[in-house]
């Protein structure tokens, strides 16, 4: 019979962060840097969501969430990672999305998820990379009201692990500045090599 610390028992689902959540410390990561978002033109870049529809939501709308990535590729894949079977893209979709530069005014303090992090929360990779977005909504949610008030999620790109996305909270929307604005379609080097990294066709 397995017993514990062997590794082959079944893991109990992360589904519910533990009562003790408040009082466990946080692995936060200071970073100051400029991520990526690739959003519709036609929404402002520093929106907020509250739909209720992406990883880190808050359940019942507590709080907005701003996605972005380290980079260019990041970004990309994060919002075109999904459905897995899709490989051609149209050109007609993607000249509706711009690549937007956003950087706060101070180091945002982030919830690093991205290691040794989430043992210490008593979670695993299944709440940044799982299918179980009930879940992981209700850890942002624990995350969100925590004493330490971080500004954000640090995680691995579930398409893509090799680099990292951040969602961060509406707390620290009064940080975030513009630093620049790039149509995808109108820049085909770049689109190009986007869609060369994920193996996707391009159609018009």
């Amino acid at each position: 019979m397995p017993t514990a610390g062997t590794g082959r028992h079944s893991p109990a689902p992360a589904t519910v962060p533990p009562n003790d959540l408040h009082a466990r410390t946080l692995s936060l990561r200071q970073m100051d840097r400029t991520w990526v978002r690739l959003h519709r033109c036609r929404v402002q870049a520093t929106h907020f969501g509250r739909a209720r529809k992406y990883r880190f939501d808050a359940p019942k709308g507590e709080f907005g969430v701003l996605y972005a990535g380290e980079n260019d590729a990041c970004a990309f894949i994060e919002v075109f990672g999904d459905p897995l079977d899709v490989r051609i893209l149209s050109l007609r979709v993607l000249e509706q999305y711009c690549l937007t530069d956003i950087r706060a005014t101070r180091p945002l303090r982030l919830v690093d998820l991205t290691g040794p992090g989430l043992r210490h929360l008593g979670a695993d990779a299944r709440i940044t990379g799982g299918g179980d977005y009930e879940a992981s909504r209700r850890w942002a949610l624990g995350l969100w009201a925590h004493p330490d008030k971080p500004d954000g999620i640090l995680y691995r790109s579930r398409h893509d692990p090799s680099l990292q996305a951040v969602a961060v909270l509406d707390r620290a929307a009064s940080t975030l500045v513009i630093r620049g604005r790039r149509r995808l379609a109108n820049d085909r080097a770049v689109l190009a090599g986007l869609l060369d990294r994920y193996g996707f066709g391009l159609i018009d």
